[in-house]
């Protein structure tokens, strides 16, 4: 729930633009992605704030390399002809 004058301002700002009714929920679902997206980043900021940059970095590129080969598993090799 939200205060009364929260809920016109932003029903004013999305008729401005030219938005519709449906807009609202999306406008409000992505708001609160960001802030969780904002508030979860703020935390591991915090928590690696000790941590040499290059050693953060060598740890950010192991998991995205990790994610990677889990996700996109390299192509089999066709087999010669």
């Amino acid at each position: 729930m939200v205060s009364k004058d929260t809920d016109i301002a932003l029903r004013s700002f999305l008729a401005q633009r030219g938005l519709k009714k449906g807009d609202l929920s999306r406008f409000v679902e992505e708001a609160v992605k960001w802030r969780v997206f904002n508030e979860t980043l703020t935390e591991v900021r915090e928590k690696f704030a000790d941590l040499p940059p290059d050693e953060l970095q060598a740890m950010i590129d192991e998991a995205c390399a990790s994610v990677r080969a889990e996700r996109f598993p390299p192509a089999p090799k066709p087999s010669g002809t």
